[in-house]
């Protein structure tokens, strides 16, 4: 096994996290106060090549893989976890699914304008009573001719108000109680497909998180992405990469917190010393460390596994669930190590504990990560 990063990688490390430190990080505190999306941020991002950063340099993507989308998400969510989630759901959630299903046609109209920043990616896949259960899905998408004709709600879609256009999941047949579900783009300017942005959330409020309302929205056969029928299977291969996404999240959200309370830890003198000097605060301090690293390894095992070719489902489940609960813990204790300071805004640390929390419940909640490992290693 090599653990060193390839001299690509550490490249493109070392120049995220000085852009992450010099254009995202200064203004993560007042956009978390006015909820102001950080569109120029990602302008600037366009303009590096990073939005487009795993996907064929045929449709003006970068050709990197998996653990440098790995690196480039952690980065930017160690300064800013609205920056972070914003960027990998444009790859993972939105640039993924057309890159992997779609035809040559879909991905010169689609994917390019992705990956060189003129539109956002968003996926369309949780609907109000089709969470954990996807299978829910009660939007749907008849057919008559040369079109579909949809109907329906989806809710809690990250980036749809930047989007031109979203791939999402409808029920384009029914038989027998089963539910035959596909993919299909939408250009968001289409006639009836509305996106509400009035969410109030916890945390990760510089993203853009909305509703999605069709009625009778028509868009020609042709935006089917991948075989009909499939797109059951399609979301949840989209997902795996995502939950890759998500763990490196968690990871970037939890070093920013580690830092931080690290630094607290040996500025403050409590009884004439400072708290490191503590052991109770070494003690938290080095399993902080300790499960971050552990987490980051599994973030890019899991992304290695990916750019391999190879099965990476149940190490994707692991990373996301991993890092997710650590993130929740070390945040936690990030706050604790601060107390009183740390439930004050200035000091951010409450900010990564809000952040954080929506990464045990997207992309599949830990209790479905737990099902996912289960029936991987054989349980029934």
């Amino acid at each position: 096994m090599n653990f060193d990063l390839t001299s690509e990688q550490e490249m493109i490390k070392r120049t995220i996290r000085e852009f992450a430190e010099e254009e995202v990080a200064p203004g993560a505190l007042e956009r978390d106060k006015t909820k102001q999306f950080p569109k120029e941020i990602f302008k600037k991002l366009a303009e590096m090549g990073i939005m487009g950063l795993p996907f064929s340099e045929e449709y003006g993507g970068g050709g990197a893989d998996t653990v440098s989308f790995a690196i480039v998400t952690e980065e930017l969510s160690r300064a800013c976890g609205s920056t972070g989630i914003t960027y990998s759901a444009h790859i993972s959630l939105g640039g993924a699914p057309i890159h992997l299903f779609g035809t040559k046609e879909q991905k010169e109209k689609y994917l390019v304008p992705i990956c060189t920043g003129e539109s956002f990616g968003a996926f369309g896949l949780t609907e109000p009573n089709a969470g954990s259960d996807a299978g829910g899905t009660r939007t749907t998408a008849v057919e008559n001719d040369d079109e579909f004709i949809i109907n329906g709600n989806k809710c809690f879609i990250t980036n749809a108000s930047y989007a031109k256009f979203v791939s999402l999941t409808a029920v384009t047949n029914e038989r027998d109680g089963r539910k035959e579900i596909s993919a299909i783009i939408v250009p968001t300017d289409t006639e009836g497909f509305t996106v509400i942005d009035n969410y109030e959330k916890m945390g990760l409020h510089s993203s853009n998180t909305t509703e999605l309302v069709l009625e009778d929205v028509h868009v020609p056969t042709e935006n089917l992405l991948g075989k009909r029928g499939e797109g059951f299977k399609q979301f949840l291969v989209t997902l795996d990469g995502g939950r890759i996404g998500i763990g490196a999240m968690a990871v970037g959200i939890a070093q920013a917190a580690y830092e931080k309370a690290l630094q607290y830890a040996k500025e403050r003198k409590q009884f004439g010393r400072s708290l490191s000097h503590f052991q109770a605060i070494q003690f938290k301090l080095a399993d902080m460390a300790m499960k971050i690293e552990l987490a980051r390894n599994m973030v890019y095992k899991a992304a290695w596994l990916k750019d391999q070719g190879r099965p990476f489902s149940k190490e994707a489940a692991m990373c996301k669930l991993y890092a997710s609960e650590i993130c929740m813990e070390v945040t936690d204790q990030a706050v604790q190590i601060h107390g009183g300071y740390g439930y004050m805004k200035d000091y951010h640390v409450e900010r990564y504990m809000r952040d954080g929390k929506l990464l045990e419940i997207g992309e599949g909640t830990s209790e479905v990560q737990r099902l996912v490992i289960a029936r991987q290693i054989g349980c029934k």
